[in-house]
């Protein structure tokens, strides 16, 4: 899903229009949230999401884009990114990363959340933990007159350096506005000072996408899904990010998506608490 175009400085206005865009995903990944439970299949989520997405007035950004056939991508356990929903059923001791597009007013918002279906093993835990913290070290670098490589140093140095957790290079953040992917590509591994300068008006999806053991992956006969080379886990977290003057301004919110997967039994939200937002 890498149909790159030109860089867009937006105004303070097309700023707000599209955070509107990127709080509708929010309150889909919030119906998710509520939703899920071992038995569950991927296609039912999907279902859910796209009738809620629909019914608020937007469109699902995923849909046909490229070809892919569905309004999520429904990553789980091993698989990275892309997942197609089918009719795998969520079961005890899974983690799922579920990343939504929304295309509203002209413009997309785009964000991805990893959710853990009751006993999942700690060191799993962990990494979810580490990843979603990653994210926001790399959102505290996107501000102005910093580069891409600040963002992307933040968050290999935090998963890699300091946990030697696997950092997928195939794929990578990138900006997003009328266009689901625009210019510049934002890597998860990088140097403090390199790639594009950024500027207040930009807006980037930031993504972490971390493997609990090897960074190797490779894409499965259906074209779209990523999996680990190993077999491990890997977790993946998303937010919409406007650059801003003294760091990045997340234009999804993930606080919603927390109450209600801390108001879900049967998921594990020990994961999160210990995220400084």
């Amino acid at each position: 899903m890498r149909l790159l175009q030109m860089i867009h400085i937006k105004s303070k206005d097309e700023i707000e229009i599209q955070r509107k865009s990127a709080l509708m995903v929010s309150a889909t990944l919030t119906e998710v949230a509520k939703f899920l439970k071992p038995g569950v299949t991927t296609a039912a989520i999907d279902k859910l999401a796209e009738t809620f997405i629909r019914d608020n007035g937007g469109v699902p950004s995923f849909k046909g884009y490229g070809g892919f056939p569905a309004s999520l991508c429904i990553s789980v356990n091993e698989t990275v990114v892309h997942g197609i929903p089918n009719d795998y059923e969520l079961k005890d001791g899974d983690i799922i990363s579920v990343d939504c597009g929304v295309y509203m007013n002209g413009y997309h918002g785009d964000s991805a959340y990893s959710f853990a279906i009751g006993n999942v093993a700690p060191e799993v835990l962990t990494l979810m933990r580490v990843t979603k913290e990653s994210l926001f070290r790399g959102i505290a670098q996107a501000k102005e007159n910093n580069r891409v490589g600040d963002i992307s140093f933040a968050v290999e140095q935090y998963t890699n350096k300091e946990y030697g957790y696997g950092v997928v290079r195939e794929l990578v953040g990138h900006g997003v506005g009328r266009k689901l992917h625009e210019d510049p590509q934002v890597p998860n591994y990088g140097r403090r000072g390199d790639g594009k300068r950024l500027k207040v008006g930009m807006v980037l999806a930031i993504e972490p996408m971390i493997n609990l053991g090897t960074r190797d992956i490779y894409t499965l006969k259906d074209g779209w899904t990523v999996v680990t080379a190993d077999g491990k886990a890997s977790v993946h977290f998303e937010h919409t990010t406007a650059v801003g003057k003294d760091g990045g301004e997340p234009l999804s919110n993930f606080a919603p998506i927390e109450a209600a997967e801390e108001a879900n039994p049967e998921l594990n939200s020990s994961h999160y608490k210990a995220v400084v937002q």
